[in-house]
C-alpha cells in the first residue's frame, strides 16, 4: 500500500512538472486547459511497462509499434482548436484514447478512427473506465476513402478533424468531411521534421497556420496510387 501511495505521489509531481516545464513554458497558457491537464491521469492511458514515461516530453511506445503524441503536442492541439462545446469531432488515430478523452471533455461528440483492432479495444476500455460517454472508437483504416464513405459510424461532416500521424498532405476525403467553417489540425511534412499545422475554413477559404516543427510517426496504411504504364 505504501509503495502504491509513493508511486501515485511521484506521478502527481511528474504531472505538475509536465504542466509547468513542458507545456506552460511553450506558450500553452489557457488556464482551464492547464488545470485539466494537471488533473488528468495520463498514466492511466500509458502501458504499465512504460508508465514512468507518462509525463516525459519524448516517445512513449504503445502496442502495435505505435506511440502516443507528446504532452506538448496534445496540449498545443487542444489550445489551438479552442473548442466551444458544440463541436462534432473526427479523430484519426485513437491510440490509447488519451487525446480522445481530452477532446470529449470539450466537445459534443467525438468519433475516433483506429487502424489496429488491439488499440481500438484498448482505447474503448480506457474511455469506459473514465466514464467517457460521448466518444466512439471505430476500427477502420481512415486513409481508405471508400471505407470511410461507407461506414455507418462516420458522418458526412465534422466541425473538427484531428490527424494524429505525419502526412505529406491531407487526403481529399478528409477535406470532404469538413463542415462549413470547420478546422483540421495535422502533422504535415516529411520526417525527421514535420510541422503541426492548423487549417480552418473561413468564408469557404482554407486559412493555414504552421504552429511548430516536431517529430512524429508517419501515417500507415496509405493506399498506393496506381501507376499507369503506356
Amino acid at each position: 500500500m505504501t509503495e502504491m501511495m509513493n508511486t501515485h505521489a511521484t506521478l502527481e509531481v511528474a504531472r505538475r512538472n509536465m504542466v509547468e516545464y513542458q507545456i506552460r513554458c511553450c506558450k500553452v497558457l489557457d488556464p482551464e486547459l492547464l488545470d485539466m491537464l494537471d488533473r488528468m491521469p495520463r498514466e492511466d492511458y500509458t502501458p504499465p511497462n512504460v508508465r514512468s514515461l507518462a509525463y516525459m516530453e519524448g516517445r512513449v511506445p504503445i502496442s502495435c509499434d505505435q506511440e502516443m503524441l507528446s504532452p506538448l503536442q496534445e496540449a498545443s492541439i487542444m489550445q489551438q482548436l479552442s473548442l466551444q462545446g458544440h463541436e462534432k469531432i473526427l479523430e484519426i488515430g485513437a491510440g490509447t484514447g488519451y487525446l480522445t478523452t481530452l477532446l470529449s471533455m470539450y466537445a459534443a461528440e467525438v468519433t475516433s478512427c483506429e487502424l489496429y483492432a488491439e488499440l481500438s479495444e484498448l482505447s474503448r476500455k480506457n474511455l469506459s473506465e473514465h466514464a467517457v460517454e460521448n466518444a466512439t472508437v471505430v476500427h477502420i483504416n481512415a486513409m481508405d476513402s471508400e471505407a470511410m464513405k461507407n461506414h455507418g459510424d462516420i458522418a458526412s461532416a465534422y466541425d473538427v478533424i484531428v490527424v494524429g500521424a505525419s502526412l505529406n498532405s491531407i487526403p481529399d476525403h478528409f477535406y470532404e468531411l469538413m463542415a462549413d467553417d470547420a478546422q483540421i489540425i495535422s502533422f504535415l511534412g516529411k520526417n525527421p521534421v514535420v510541422t503541426l499545422t492548423h487549417q480552418q475554413k473561413i468564408n469557404g477559404t482554407l486559412v493555414h497556420t504552421g504552429m511548430f516543427e516536431t517529430l512524429l510517426q508517419d501515417m500507415e496504411a496509405i493506399p498506393e496510387k496506381r501507376k499507369f504504364i503506356f
